[in-house]
Formats: structure tokens, C-alpha cells, sequence
């Protein structure tokens, strides 16, 4: 892998060494989060991390694992191994088979002198709580799996989930994105990572939660009518991004975007 921008590191991002992303450490280097929340104080950092295709599909016949690589699946696994709790949609659970995230040996270390868990959390947003609670993510997880629901998900199923998963109540009829962002940022929780899907990252941009975007390009393109990486309503005024580090391995682009000022 290697960078296509003269500055590794980001010209508007000069607090992070220049680091050869050949390397997971070196990758690690790059995608390293923000000094306030790596220190787990209070102050969340929210980043997305999506596949595309060149003609902006987020799946490919039904799921975004048709859109991957080697090298993506390398980022995939730093920004999880990086983060405190990866949030993610219940349909994207449902569709994509999501299992618990798995401690990895290499990043064990960092993990511990960070005062991380040996693997994230998982938190899923599920209004209506249409899981399956005797999947693996529930069964097994080594970080025991959270639920983020509303006041108004179905009681049964609120009683179901709280025998496999912690149970965080953000919002009344709908979940309050917002709020669930603050619930697990109170835990300690300062790293999160989303990796969607489309509905949900349409919902935390909406709310004006993203504070950075981690794109990887896919050379494919598919047609068809697949969503883009975020589906929902346009938002009320553009939200501009600045480009953070650019990297590129078999024809996959990965891009950085952080939020402008940030």
C-alpha cells in the first residue's frame, strides 16, 4: 500500500508522524484517531468506514463484501482494531451476518496501554428490535454486544434483548442519534466507528455527527440499484470535508475525509 499524497501524514493534520502504510503499525499511524479521543475524555470521535463502487454502489448483488479486496479488508480490520465500539444498523446486521469483533494479536498492546478492551463493542440500532439473539453477536462476543433502541421498541423484545445485550434506551419513538452517541461516549467509549450501512450514516450525518469519513474506492462498477453509502434525506447544507490521506493498493483508492475545522 502506498500513499498518493506528497505529506502522508496530511498537511492539515500535522499532529500525525508520517508512517509507511505498508505496514499495520504504519497503517495504524495513519488512521490513528484525534488526540482528545484517544485519550478516552469525553470527547467522541465518530468515523464511517464504507466500500463503493466507481459508480457509487454500496453493495454489490445485496452486500458490500462483493466490493472488497485484500487491501480493504486490511483497513477494515485497523479501524476496528483501533476503535472502542463499531455501531452499525440492524439491517446491515441482518444482511451482512455481522459476528462479534475478534481481539487481534498484533494491535493487543496498543489496546491495553490505550485501556481498551482486547476487542470493540459492538452497537447495534434497532428501533424495533427485529434481531436474532441467539446469533454468535450475542452469544459469543468477547465485549458483550449493546443494543441502541427507543422508548417506543416492543417490550418483549426489549426483555429479550437485555438477557444477551446492554440495552441503552436513546430517544422516544425513534432513536435519538445524538443521544446514543453521548450514552456510549459516557461509557468511555470516545473511539467509535460506524460502518453503516447506508441508513444509518444518512441518519449520524444528518444529525451532524460525522466527524470523519474512510472511503474505500473499489476499481468495479455494477450499475444496477444498489444505495449509496448514505441514504436518506438530503441534509439541509452541504457538509464539507477535507481530504486527510490518500492511499492506494491494487486499484483501490482509500480516502480519509475529516470534518472541515476538525
Amino acid at each position: 500500500m502506498r500513499s498518493l499524497l506528497t505529506d502522508p501524514a496530511g498537511a492539515a493534520d500535522a499532529r500525525r508522524p508520517a508512517a509507511d502504510p505498508g505496514t499495520l503499525e504504519g497503517l495504524a499511524a495513519v488512521y490513528a484517531y484525534p488526540d482528545a479521543a484517544d485519550r478516552g475524555v469525553g470527547t467522541p470521535w465518530l468515523r464511517a468506514n464504507m466500500v463503493a463502487s466507481l459508480d457509487g454502489a454500496a453493495r454489490w448483488d445485496g452486500h458490500s463484501e462483493g466490493l472488497s479486496g485484500t487491501a480493504d479488508k486490511r483497513v477494515f480490520g485497523v479501524l476496528r482494531a483501533l476503535s472502542d465500539v463499531v455501531l452499525v444498523g440492524a439491517e446491515t446486521v441482518r444482511s451482512e451476518g455481522y459476528r462479534p469483533a475478534r481481539a487481534r494479536e498484533a494491535f493487543a498492546a496498543a489496546r491495553a496501554a490505550r485501556g481498551q478492551a482486547p476487542a470493540p463493542a459492538v452497537a447495534v440500532v434497532s428501533r424495533n428490535l427485529d434481531l436474532d439473539f441467539s446469533a454468535p453477536l450475542f452469544t459469543g462476543p468477547l465485549v458483550r454486544t449493546v443494543v441502541v433502541t427507543a422508548e417506543a421498541a416492543p417490550a418483549g423484545a426489549r426483555r429479550a434483548a437485555a438477557e444477551v445485550a446492554d440495552v441503552v434506551v436513546a430517544g422516544g419513538e425513534q432513536v435519538d442519534m445524538a443521544a446514543a452517541v453521548r450514552a456510549l461516549a459516557d461509557r468511555g467509549w470516545t473511539r467509535l466507528l460506524t460502518e453503516g450501512g447506508p441508513r444509518l450514516l444518512g441518519q449520524l450525518a444528518a444529525a451532524g455527527l460525522l466527524d470523519e469519513l474512510c472511503l474505500s474506492l473499489a476499481p468495479l462498477v455494477v450499475a444496477g440499484d444498489a444505495p449509496r453509502i448514505m441514504h436518506g434525506p438530503q441534509l439541509a447544507a452541504a457538509q464539507r470535508m477535507e481530504l486527510r490521506s490518500l492511499l492506494e493498493e491494487d486499484g483501490f483508492l482509500f480516502a480519509r475525509y475529516a470534518r472541515a475545522g476538525r
